[in-house]
Formats: C-alpha cells, structure tokens, sequence
C-alpha cells in the first residue's frame, strides 16, 4: 500500500535519512512530504492528504510538541497519527509526548527496523515483497 507520510525535521541531512530508512522499512513506494518546523508542517497538512506524521522535537518556530498539540485541536487533523522520531528519550518527556496525541515514539539513533515496529501497528503492513534491508550501514546513524 502507498502512503502519504510527512516527515517534519529543522535539520535536511535528517529528513534525508528518515527518508532513506523509510525505504528500507519497506515505505519506499509511499509519497514523501517534509516540512522544517511545525508551523510549515500544519499549512501543509491542511492541503495535503496525509496517512501518518513523523516529527521531531527540537524544532525553531514551532516545536515537535506544539505541533502536535495543535493539530489535534483541528478538527481536519485530529486523526491523523503521530509518532515522534527525537532524541529526547528520556521517560518523562516521551510520556509528554504520548500525553499530546502521539501514537508512537521512535529514539534516535534508529534502524529500518526500530521504524518499521512503531508503523506496522499504527498504519498497516507494508506489502508483502517489500522487505527490511539493514545490510546498509549508511541507516544506522
């Protein structure tokens, strides 16, 4: 299945690596979206169809947070699933962020794998011939 995931990231070099690591989890056929912040990430979502969120936290203009407590004020947008990529690991904060509306969590650094257990549960299998690659060093950051 394709989806549309939208990947909200300050930092370009990181969105490049979700990105790749999200073909390696077998989401490579899926639109990507990418946004800066969660300002820019809110203007695009209200225009575009989106399936799932990935965000980081410690974004300039609108944190990861804000962003997600905002979205799911609006009503368009409420449904749509969240799941924090960030390395704010620590239990405290990532209960904060599932307090907000996020359905997943995912600490940096991350695998195919790592990323491929928090999105199977929240929006299906990918399809059967895709495959997780980890054989790619480039993945692991």
């Amino acid at each position: 299945m394709v989806y549309s995931i939208l990947i909200v990231d300050d930092s370009l070099p990181m969105r490049s690596v979700i990105k790749k690591t999200l073909g390696a989890a077998g989401y490579g056929g899926s639109e990507i979206l990418e946004a800066e912040n969660g300002q820019a990430a809110l203007e695009m979502m209200r225009h575009n169809w989106v399936d799932v969120v990935l965000t980081d936290y410690n974004m300039p203009v609108m944190n990861g947070l804000d962003f997600i407590l905002k979205a799911k004020k609006e009503e368009m947008l409420r449904d749509i699933p969240f799941i924090v990529v960030s390395t704010e690991g620590n239990k405290d904060r990532i209960a904060q962020f599932m307090e907000s509306g996020a359905a997943g969590y995912v600490t940096k650094p991350f695998t195919a794998e790592s990323i491929r257990d928090v999105m199977v549960p929240i929006i299906g299998e990918v399809d059967d011939e895709d495959t997780i690659d980890e054989s790619d060093d480039d993945l692991d950051f």
